[in-house]
């Protein structure tokens, strides 16, 4: 029937008007037969005007009409969607929401009469009443066809309404488990064989075990299996695994009416490569001795619902107290805040912004925030052992432990996302969590919850809003009512308790709470704006301080620097406005002693940490620290003032070094942590050693302008050796130096004389001279005649010497020979005198080889401590620095008047030119490269952590726990950094025993 012009333009206006956005479709549908009788009825249009996608649903009325099966049953449904406005509501609103509820009514055009009733119990149905719907089905497929048809009531109950959402989660966690006992059912019938041998429970995980189940999900469960009275047990657990995975296929496998969902028993003990059933005492024996944090995390939402639900009461009675005693095991907080983060890392890049569940601010920070407080303060509050995220966000509030206002902005941000992710998978009943990119969805998405002015616009608006609140509020949830417990500024606020702030500060791993508590205190209370400000930052920087090896030391050193600088306008405003200065400033303070002690004796390098004027992290290089140091010692009054401002500046950079250590080595949310640790051990080393030329290039300066003026009766020159020379330098090396002059035209030598050994005395007593800085201590005994020689000789004495008495273990040190401050032209003509000597034209005999070997065996055994464990020590055990460098020295004497490239003073360089050279197979430098470079990082981290040199890791747990999150290793894999640094030295240690003790024989 086509309709009149007149009427046609009418309608179409009519159908734009109710939401339609093909009205010319929408007419025509209007204008079939089936719809003959109420193509001019308004309240159809109204109907299907109220529906979240109007030309959805009149297409699927079109289709649910055309698929009944004769005119009667078509007619039925006429008058019954007319004289009946709930079923109206409901079956339209399905219709315009779920284009695979719609196809199930197609299949199953008498489906529709499942929304006719409207009595009270059909409000709210139950377990009961769900397994009531389904006690007809036999099969698999029957099953299906009901349990579609359960879904069809609780989805026209959610888009209308008529239910919230909290309520429509509770009801699919209740058609789960009704369907899980049809599945269960149907598997027993079909083997009564092992139903009669065993009891099995089925214990529901997750989002089913906590009453808050999406449309589409996978239904979490555990099997306990226990054999009858009587029965053998290995028999009994084998029945109850077959009956469990028969279960499992009738739920998940697709039948000609698609599949119900999958059963997923990964959450079991051991995960998938555990036993599928397990014994009540089986199951204990795992979680008393080997779960892990997030096991119990997950048992916290353990719920019995089918199968033998006595035994299921066992299970969960059996391990609840287990759950609420994971609070007390070390690294709690660490350990779900990194599962947390694991869980965000692993979602593709293109999808973090679309992530309703999983991204920033989605749902799962919700419930991972909540759970957290759950685990920490259900130990001694029974209120909040809710499997449930809403009843327990609601308890938590109730016991003071989460602010009410927060709580509340949780509750509906929680609401609201929930309700996104209904519609989303309720369309087509597929599991997704993302939001669609589609405009036609997201305006469907809209509508469906209200948004209609302009639903896409509004959607995204609301979506992003709510976002913003859950990513707020998730690190805040935790800290924040530590601060209102010990600020005490919100009248009538239910505050914090003292007993549960300080559950919650050990849960944290801070040792002593109280002190803790007091700093907080200290830092946050009162009405000033720094106060203010302070109660803005502290949440953040505890998550930060609590990731570390030592929360209370990080909190003490912040409170220490802000009370130091509190005052200063900048100090908060680069906190609070630079991002990443608090993090970077929250890492350096917990991650050791050294930098926190150089950043208390010059706070202000607090800028350093910002991205601003203070010159980032960058280290400085050698050319602009002279510039500074020099004339910082220019306008200083007298040697002694311009060596503690030449120390100023040290402690200083030693600080810009150290937080690009720390930085590099931790990471940030903005940054993480460096990938190339050698690049990372290079800049160290170069900043370091780039700082104490500098800083003994202002104290000749110094030393030379007091006693000479600017003439200096001898070119004087400073040659660095060791690791200075290879710019390789720790936080705690000393300087190894030569000290060289030569008299000036004119000059009488003795004279000259006096006055270098004048200037080398004053320069050491003047670096010696008590300081809380780290120590600078020159060492010159790798001069000629070690200690027995003169400390500073002339050009012509050294060429002398090495002409005439030069050893073979000189010839070595001066591998590593570089001017590092004083004169340039007489550094370099020092070098020009020792390269013949370091690299020879005849290499080395074999007795110069085995003298070499003999020397660095008796180092070791001389300077070895007396107890340290050989295999964990950085310099002198198997494959530590000695090894590596002696062997890497070994080649670039034997090889370095042929081969230019190793002739450098840098161990690195020297191997990688030697990979080049052939020398060396790539795969063993690697293996040399990579041990020194671990060693050289223990050796860093050591400094950093313990304020003190060392070769050996830290005994004290707190202190090798540092070094093993400098090193990578988080909470609780301390014997996992131990094992790869025995792996990595005991790798190198072959390789050297190849190329360093078997090289006379090559």
């Amino acid at each position: 029937m086509t309709a009149a012009p007149g009427r046609r333009s009418s309608t179409f206006t009519r159908l734009l008007r109710h939401g339609f956005t093909d009205a010319t479709a929408a007419e025509r549908l209007l204008d079939s037969a089936e719809l003959v009788l109420l193509r001019d009825d308004p309240v159809l249009l109204e109907a299907l005007g109220g529906t979240a996608d109007p030309d959805l649903a009149l297409l699927g009325l079109v289709r649910l009409l055309e698929a009944q099966p004769n005119p009667g049953a078509r007619r039925e449904l006429l008058d019954t969607l007319i004289a009946a406005k709930p079923l109206r509501d409901r079956l339209l609103g399905v219709l315009g929401a779920s284009t695979a509820l719609a196809d199930h009514l197609t299949r199953h055009p008498g489906d529709w009469q499942a929304l006719v009733m409207y009595e009270a119990y059909d409000l709210h149905p139950g377990v009961e009443e769900f397994e009531a719907g389904l006690a007809e089905a036999d099969d698999p497929v029957s099953l299906r066809v009901a349990y579609r048809r359960c879904l069809l009531s609780i989805a026209a109950r959610d888009v209308c309404g008529t239910t919230g959402v909290a309520e429509s989660a509770a009801e699919l966690a209740d058609l789960a488990t009704a369907t899980l006992r049809a599945a269960l059912g149907i598997a027993e019938a079909a083997a009564p064989e092992d139903a009669a041998l065993c009891r099995l429970a089925v214990v529901a995980m997750g989002k089913c075990g906590g009453h808050e189940l999406n449309y589409v999900s996978d239904v979490d469960v555990i099997f306990v299996g226990e054999a009858i009275e009587g029965a053998d047990e290995t028999k009994a657990v084998r029945a109850a695994t077959r009956l469990a995975s028969h279960m499992m296929r009738i739920c998940s496998e697709t039948t000609v009416e698609g599949s119900i969902w999958p059963v997923d028993a990964n959450l079991r003990p051991e995960g998938r490569n555990g036993p599928l059933v397990r014994t009540l005492s089986s199951h204990l024996a795992y979680y008393q001795r080997w779960a892990k944090t997030w096991e119990f995390q997950a048992l916290l939402k353990a719920r019995p619902v089918a199968g033998d639900l006595d035994l299921g009461e066992e299970y969960v009675a059996a391990v609840q107290p287990l759950v609420w005693k994971a609070a007390e095991r070390e690294n709690f907080v660490p350990d779900v805040q990194k599962m947390r983060r694991r869980v965000v890392e692993n979602i593709p890049l293109a999808e973090v912004d679309r992530q309703l569940k999983l991204g920033p601010g989605g749902l799962r920070d919700v419930e991972f925030a909540v759970q957290l407080l759950q685990l920490v303060h259900g130990r001694t509050d029974t209120s909040l052992r809710s499997g449930t995220t809403l009843d327990a966000l609601k308890a938590l509030a109730a016991g003071g432990y989460v602010g009410r206002a927060d709580a509340a902005k949780l509750d509906e941000a929680y609401r609201f996302l929930r309700s996104m992710e209904h519609r989303i998978q309720l369309f087509r009943l597929r599991r997704t969590h993302l939001v669609p990119e589609e405009e036609a969805e997201l305006r469907r998405i809209g509508r469906s919850l209200g948004l209609r002015a302009d639903p896409v616009a509004d959607l995204h608006r609301e979506w992003r809003r709510h976002a913003t609140v859950v990513r707020r509020l998730h690190e805040k949830l935790f800290y924040r009512p530590l601060l209102d417990a010990v600020a005490q500024l919100a009248p009538g606020e239910a505050r914090l308790r003292p007993e549960a702030a300080r559950e919650r500060m050990v849960a944290l791993g801070y040792a002593d709470p109280a002190s803790a508590l007091r700093h907080l205190e200290a830092l946050a209370s009162g009405v000033t704006r720094k106060a203010a400000i302070q109660r803005t930052l502290l949440p953040v920087l505890l998550g930060w301080f609590a990731d570390s090896a030592d929360p209370d030391a990080g909190l003490l050193n912040f409170r220490k620097v802000s009370d130091a600088l509190g005052k200063t306008p900048w100090y908060l405003r680069l906190l609070r406005d630079e991002g990443a200065a608090a993090q970077n400033l929250a890492r350096v303070l917990s991650a050791g002693r050294l930098a926190p002690d150089l950043l208390m004796r010059a706070p202000e390098a607090v800028a350093l940490l910002g991205d601003g004027d203070g010159g980032g992290l960058e280290p400085r290089s050698r050319t602009h620290l002279e510039q500074e140091i020099l004339a910082a010692v220019k306008r200083a009054d007298g040697s002694a003032q311009a060596v503690t401002a030449a120390r100023g500046v040290r402690r200083r950079e030693l600080f810009r070094t150290a937080a690009v250590d720390i930085v590099g080595s931790y990471g940030t949310e903005e940054q993480p942590a460096e990938a190339d640790q050698g690049a990372l051990v290079d800049r160290v080393g170069g900043a370091v050693s780039d700082l104490t030329a500098a800083t003994l290039a202002g104290t000749l300066r110094a030393v030379v302008r007091e006693g000479w003026g600017d003439s200096l009766p001898t070119r004087f020159a400073i040659i660095g050796m060791g690791r200075f020379g290879g710019h390789e330098l720790g936080y705690g090396s000393d300087a190894d130096v030569l000290f060289v002059h030569e008299p000036r035209d004119g000059v009488d030598e003795q004279e000259a004389g006096q006055a270098a050994n004048k200037v080398v005395s004053e320069m050491r007593r003047l670096l010696q001279i008590p300081s809380a800085d780290p120590p600078l201590l020159i060492d010159a005994d790798l001069r000629p005649e070690g200690k027995s020689g003169p400390l500073v000789r002339t050009l012509k004495s050294y060429e002398a010497y090495y002409r005439r008495w030069s050893l073979t273990w000189e010839s070595h040190a001066l591998l590593r020979a570089e001017p590092v401050a004083g004169d340039e032209d007489l550094g370099r003509r020092f070098i020009e005198l020792i390269d013949p000597l370091r690299y020879r034209a005849d290499g080395l005999d074999d007795e110069a080889v085995r003298e070499i070997r003999r020397l660095k065996a008796r180092m070791e055994s001389e300077r070895l401590p007396r107890g340290a464990d050989p295999k964990l020590h950085a310099k002198l055990g198997p494959g530590g620095l000695s090894d590596v460098e002696w062997t890497v020295q070994l080649l670039q004497l034997r090889h370095g008047s042929a081969e230019p490239g190793l002739r450098t003073t840098r161990t690195r360089e020297a191997l990688a030119a030697a990979r080049t050279a052939g020398l060396i197979t790539e795969e063993d430098a690697a293996t040399l490269d990579e041990a020194w470079v671990l060693a050289t990082r223990v050796r860093n981290a050591v400094m950093l952590v313990r304020g003190r040199a060392g070769d050996t890791f830290p005994t004290e747990p707190r202190e090798l726990a540092a070094v093993g999150r400098y090193l990578g290793y988080g909470p609780g894999h301390a014997g996992d950094m131990l094992d790869a640094y025995r792996r990595t030295a005991r790798r190198a240690r072959g390789v050297v025993e190849e190329l360093f003790y078997g090289a006379a024989e090559r």
